[in-house]
Formats: structure tokens, sequence, C-alpha cells
């Protein structure tokens, strides 16, 4: 069965009493118990809901898991994985990653006593070099946030299992119709599903998948004891997106791909990153461990004020946080997705004052190329 084919079975999730082809929405806080002594499936729907349930299944499915969990934010996914680890605990973490993951490391999990150290994981020797007698995981996003830089997936995986280390990867920029994780050996993948996954910019959600039972009896448990899980109505809303991941990803990721090599040929832009270009140093790694370089890019046009003219001007993507809807969305890194950091973190991670991210949506990339063409022309020379 081809992937295509496998994610529309995968949603479309027959009930058993109706026959209905979508999946119910059962808003219900809590369910009747026939038995005294012996509780059904269900009790309490932070414990377990039906519909969650149901959509859970399908993100394990897609990522090729066993144990999917489903949260209210990519955040809380991220957060509560994180929070399986305990006061003395250690993980070595890419300096690629995104601002609200640098976050939450720097100023909720210090002060807990677990410690972090980021390293750039694209060199695996770093992450070698960074393992201490208490390290616990490794945690990676490949491509990363916002200038696309691909890790080694099978590389950190070997020195993972060299060292006996959870390894984590954040898969929310491919997504897994486009890369999988858990077959290259991760142990724990997290997405924010409001991105690609739902794809039309109208819900928050978070996924989290493994295959391995005890990490996911683990992951239960913060979920259910901090009650970060996804409503029901927005659990549907993510099935419903689902089904067209597979149609919309192809679509988004041919444009992206047309759109980074146009913007490679402007003499206003000084670097495209985009892993999917032939002159990408990441273009190899990617090409072995995804299907394709994405449908997010980011692109240097040398200044905030060239950066500000360029945001100012274009008339397609709407200029916002966020990434995935079928909507382009253009965004300033600094000020927007890595505000958290500081000038010397933003330097240190690559994050220039040029830097602009672009979500490729699924309008007509020559349509795109023409706005972005225009008011690159605004620029001084």
């Amino acid at each position: 069965m081809t992937e295509i084919t496998d994610i529309i079975k995968a949603t479309t999730q027959i009930d058993p009493v109706t026959g209905s082809l979508n999946t119910p929405i059962h808003l219900s806080s809590t369910f009747n118990q026939v038995s005294f002594d012996d509780f059904g499936e269900f009790d309490y729907a932070r414990s377990g809901n039906p519909t969650r349930n149901a959509v859970e299944a399908t993100m394990a499915r897609l990522e090729h898991g066993n144990f999917g969990y489903l949260f209210s934010t990519g955040m809380a996914a991220i957060s509560s994985v994180l929070l399986t680890f305990s006061q003395g605990d250690h993980l070595i973490v890419t300096k690629h990653v995104y601002g609200g993951t640098f976050r939450v490391f720097e100023d909720v999990l210090n002060r807990f006593g677990i410690t972090h150290t980021f390293v750039d994981c694209t060199d695996l020797e770093n992450i070698t070099k960074a393992i201490q007698p208490n390290t616990k995981a490794i945690y990676i996003e490949s491509p990363s946030n916002p200038i696309l830089a691909v890790t080694d997936i099978a590389g950190v995986v070997a020195i993972a299992k060299d060292h006996q280390l959870v390894t984590i990867a954040d898969n929310t920029f491919m997504s897994p119709y486009l890369q999988k994780p858990l077959d290259l050996g991760i142990d724990i993948v997290v997405h924010s599903a409001t991105k690609w996954l739902a794809g039309h910019s109208d819900i928050l959600a978070g996924a989290v998948v493994t295959n391995d039972q005890a990490l996911a009896a683990q992951i239960y448990f913060v979920q259910n004891a901090v009650g970060a899980t996804l409503g029901v109505t927005d659990s549907w809303l993510l099935q419903r997106g689902l089904k067209t991941l597979a149609i919309r990803m192809e679509r988004h990721t041919a444009s992206a791909q047309q759109m980074a090599a146009w913007l490679e040929q402007q003499s206003v832009v000084l670097r495209v990153n985009y892993p999917g270009l032939v002159s990408s140093p990441f273009f190899e790694i990617q090409q072995r461990q995804a299907k394709n370089g994405g449908a997010v890019l980011s692109f240097d046009v040398g200044s905030y004020e060239n950066a500000k003219i360029v945001a100012e001007n274009v008339q397609i993507p709407v200029f916002s946080v966020s990434l995935g809807g079928v909507e382009s969305i253009l965004s300033y890194p600094p000020k927007m997705s890595h505000a958290e950091l500081d000038a010397n973190e933003l330097a240190a991670t690559g994050i220039t004052p040029g830097l602009l991210r672009l979500s490729v949506g699924l309008e007509d990339v020559d349509d795109l190329i023409a706005d972005f063409g225009q008011a690159f022309k605004k620029i001084p020379v």
C-alpha cells in the first residue's frame, strides 16, 4: 500500500456503531461505569476520550509507531516529554532549536535541576564530546527552525545506542509524510501538530509518538498527570486535516523547491537556507533521510531594514507567527519564533538581522515569485 493510500485509510476510521466515515466527536468529560468494581476503558476525559484516542492511533500509524499521544499545543507535547526526566539528569540539545523549546530548557527545566548543553548537532563529534556521566538523552530538530540545519539522524542514533541514551526528534518541519525518524532509530518523535499536520491554521495541537512501551508509559503518565491534553473538537479537526496531508505536502514542497531556486538567483538575497537545494551543505544528508527538502525555507536579505521592506511590501503571504497553513506565511524569526534569544544567542545559531522565514503555501508559485520580485525592487540598491 502506498503512503498516500495509507494516510487515507488511517484517517478513515469507520464507526462500528453507526458506520460513520468520520470519527464521532464525543463531547463528554466523564463516562458512566456499569460495574462498581471494574471500570471501562474510559472514565474521565483527561485520562482518555474515544475521539482523541482515535486520532492518537492515527498519529502513531503515520509515524510507524506503536504509541501516540496528543497534547494541547506543540510546546505542551515537548514539555511533557521533557518532564519524564528527573533532577540531576543532563540532556544534549541541538543549538539550532525552536525558541519555545530553548525557553523551556533555559528558564524552566534548569530550575528543577534538569541541565542541558547546546551543541551544533550537524557535527556528530560535538555530540560525543558533550556526553557527561549523567547525560540521559539527545534532543534534535531536523531540519531546524529557522535556518534549516540538518542533523544526521542515523548518526545520532548510533551515538545514543553506544551510550544508552534516549533520542528525541522534533519532526514538525517534515511531517511523517516526508520523514520518519522512528524508522531511523529515534526513540521519541514530537510535533507541533498545529503546523503541517492540521494544515489550516485553525487549531493548536501537539503530538508525541514512540515505539518503546516503557517510554510510552512515562509519557502517558505525564500527559494524564498534568492534563495537557488535546480537546475533543480540536482532535477531530486534526484528523480532518491529516486526511489531506499527503496531497498538501506534495504541492507545498514542489512550490518550495521552485521558490528556493528562484531566491538563490536574486541579487538582494545573500543566502538561502533550504536543504532541497543541491548547493545546500545538507543536501546529501537530507536526501538520505527524507523525501525532499520540505516546505519551509529561510533567506537573508542583508539587514533588518531590508527584511522590513520585504515584509511590508509582499501582498500574498501573511506576515505572521507560525507555519504549515494553506496560505504562505512570512515571518521574522528574531522577533517571532526566536524572540526569546538575545542578540548573542541569535548570532550563535545563525539567525541574522536580515533573515526571513517562508512557509510556502498552496498558492500558485509563479504568483508568489512575482510578488516577492516586486517587493525586492523596493530595496534600495
